[in-house]
């Protein structure tokens, strides 16, 4: 009986992980639905959105799903020195996650190859005690590299201290296959979510807004 009642609470915060990730999710730097400067296996069900400032560039991402699980996209970046640039994007979350199974989704980065077509696969996974792990390889920048990161959303369902809330926020960690990343996401308005962040890379900062539905 006590074996039961354990493996239905781990059941209980997988899913209330999983909901909670997926209000949560928003568009990563490089466009896909995903953590920082790395996808994730989510696929939002209508769109998403973001605007993010960077020390070097100013970038703006829509996602749109044309099919079920099927999300395509594009990306504007500004550069302070140079020509402003689209590179346009595709993911297919071919597996949803489950409570027992992770979710998996194959994607292309920079269809068009302004940058670097990066071709992906990428695995999330809901875990006990609130956490979810992502993580991935493929081609492009993740050549014979393997990408992961590390979320954990503080609050899902809102703490009331007085007459306010705290509402909930999500903290991450991630390696992007060169550098290491974190990340503050926290949800403002339903769908609507403010993010701040540390860049391994130059060692640089970032912050934005993104909106998913």
């Amino acid at each position: 009986m006590l074996t039961k009642k354990i493996f239905a609470i781990i059941v209980s915060f997988c899913f209330l992980t999983m909901a909670a990730s997926t209000v949560l999710a928003a568009p990563s730097l490089n466009g896909p639905t995903g953590m920082i400067h790395t996808p994730t296996a989510d696929v939002p069900q209508a769109f998403s959105a973001g605007i993010y400032h960077l020390d070097e560039a100013k970038t703006g991402t829509l996602n749109m799903t044309l099919l079920p699980r099927l999300e395509v996209g594009a990306t504007r970046w500004n550069p302070d020195l140079g020509d402003d640039t689209t590179a346009f994007h595709a993911k297919w979350g071919f597996m949803p996650e489950t409570a027992m199974t992770p979710g998996l989704a194959v994607g292309v980065e920079d269809i068009g190859d302004e940058y670097e077509r990066s071709p992906y696969i990428v695995a999330s996974k809901a875990l006990p005690l609130g956490f979810r792990v992502h993580a991935g390889t493929g081609g492009g920048r993740f050549k014979d590299k393997v990408f992961a990161s590390l979320e954990t959303t503080i609050n899902p369902v809102g703490v009331v201290t007085g007459d306010s809330v705290f509402p909930a926020t999500t903290l991450i960690a991630e390696y992007d296959g060169e550098d290491t990343n974190f990340a503050v996401r926290l949800s403002i308005l339903p769908g609507l979510k403010a993010e701040a962040g540390w860049r391994g890379l130059d060692d640089s900062s970032y912050y934005g807004l993104s909106f998913t539905y």
